[in-house]
């Protein structure tokens, strides 16, 4: 015979497993236009069904059932969360070489933590329900304690897919120029040797990483009129980066500027192209057979040009102006480009949402511009059965605007309504 107690937990627990689950919250939103993406049409007066934190239905003629909260979005223009797959929540804008090195050297790991909980919230409020945050920039693997706390409701923020450390080489990344008698701490993670390059991937896996980055160049210069770069790694080092990544299960996202590290980038397998300032005609031709995604981040070469030049590095000036010209031929060749803007390297006081004006500036279509920022962003994820489109099946995550963004962009600069798997955080 089971004792008393023993047997009421099981009887407690069998009445728990009959018990029916509680029902999920419904929503109705009531959308004045509604930009599909997928399509690239825009609807008019539709309806959006969210059952729990997915969207049940869309269409025009769904009745709303007893007990459904119904939103009134129909003097509004509604459109899926946006995406910035290029992001630094643990750094808030280095527009010289001291404004880093300050950060690395005066900011503890626990402070910038606490500063990212105000910029992922920020991301959130200007209508950004996921992002790719690429690497910490020396705060270790403070990125996955921030997507912890958002997961977990601790905090507000959007959807993170993290890649901590990031690598570089030896000598090959800040902190540098200081008295070798000083041990400083790094921006990234150092690493040399295929071998110690897979263990460190294993590593970063371990403690949370979704993405892996490494750094390709550096030392950029002009030539020819080209962009030309000096290469961190061998083949060797970064085909072991690539290969390791792959086999677990993860994608690398490279950042390059120049000629030679976008093409070292693209011998090793990546799956990302960061910045690409120095992308011309054929290296184009290797990303679309390939499959390479492209994060131009325009704003932030933009923002931190005059102030390097001034710091004493006058190429990114030209930087600047390059990537406009790259940008046109990457949309004219049909280069899968998403939005992702180094926010991070830029104040977080910057709109995200300014990297749209210059892509429709330098001559994407609005429509197609939205597209980055939410069907091509969630792709680059694999995240297009769950993000990027108001769609049944899809997380519930809704933004909407006052103006007409196809009219003009910036209207996706002064988001009104954001909702994140159907919970509304700004209304």
């Amino acid at each position: 015979m089971l004792p008393l107690r023993l047997a009421a937990f099981l009887l407690s627990l069998a009445l728990l497993a009959q018990t029916p689950p509680a029902p999920k919250k419904s929503i109705l939103i009531q959308a004045g236009k509604l930009i599909d993406p997928s399509s690239g049409r825009v609807l008019t007066n539709q309806k959006i069904l969210i059952e729990g934190d997915r969207i049940a239905a869309v269409g025009p003629n769904i009745v709303a059932s007893m007990g459904t909260q119904v939103i009134d979005l129909s003097a509004y223009t509604v459109l899926p969360g946006m995406i910035d797959n290029h992001t630094h929540a643990l750094l808030q804008g280095d527009i010289t070489a001291a404004d880093y090195d300050v950060q690395l050297l005066k900011e503890s790991i626990a402070y910038r933590a606490i500063r990212g909980t105000a910029s992922v919230r920020t991301a959130l409020m200007n209508g950004f329900t996921t992002i790719r945050d690429l690497e910490t920039e020396g705060a270790m693997y403070a990125d996955v304690d921030l997507k912890t706390a958002i997961e977990r409701g601790i905090i507000p923020g959007p959807r993170m897919f993290v890649a901590t450390r990031s690598f570089a080489p030896t000598g090959m990344y800040p902190l540098l120029g200081y008295s070798w008698e000083l041990k400083l701490p790094e921006g990234s993670q150092i690493v040399d040797g295929a071998d110690n390059i897979r263990r460190a991937v294993r590593e970063q896996v371990k403690y949370g990483a979704d993405w892996i980055k490494y750094y390709s160049d550096r030392r950029y210069y002009m030539k020819d009129g080209a962009l030309h770069s000096w290469v961190n790694f061998t083949d060797e080092e970064a085909k072991a980066m690539v290969d390791e990544t792959h086999r677990l299960g993860h994608k690398v996202a490279a950042h390059c500027m120049g000629r030679e590290g976008i093409e070292a980038a693209l011998r090793a397998g990546v799956d990302t192209v960061e910045h690409g300032d120095g992308l011309d005609d054929a290296l184009m031709d290797v990303m679309i057979r390939k499959g390479v995604y492209w994060c131009p981040t325009i704003y932030v070469g933009a923002y931190v040009a005059e102030g390097r030049a001034a710091a004493g590095a006058p190429i990114w000036v030209e930087m600047a102006k390059l990537v406009e010209k790259a940008f046109r031929r990457g949309v004219e060749k049909g280069v899968k480009i998403s939005l992702g803007t180094d926010v991070g390297g830029f104040a977080w006081t910057e709109n995200e949402a300014k990297e749209l004006n210059y892509m429709v500036k330098y001559g994407m279509t609005p429509m197609q511009a939205i597209q980055a920022s939410t069907t091509v962003a969630a792709a680059l994820l694999d995240q297009q059965d769950n993000l990027g489109a108001i769609e049944p099946g899809k997380f519930a995550d809704i933004v909407a605007v006052a103006a007409d963004p196809l009219a003009d962009i910036t209207a996706l600069e002064h988001v009104k309504f954001v909702m994140k798997g159907g919970v509304v955080y700004k209304n």
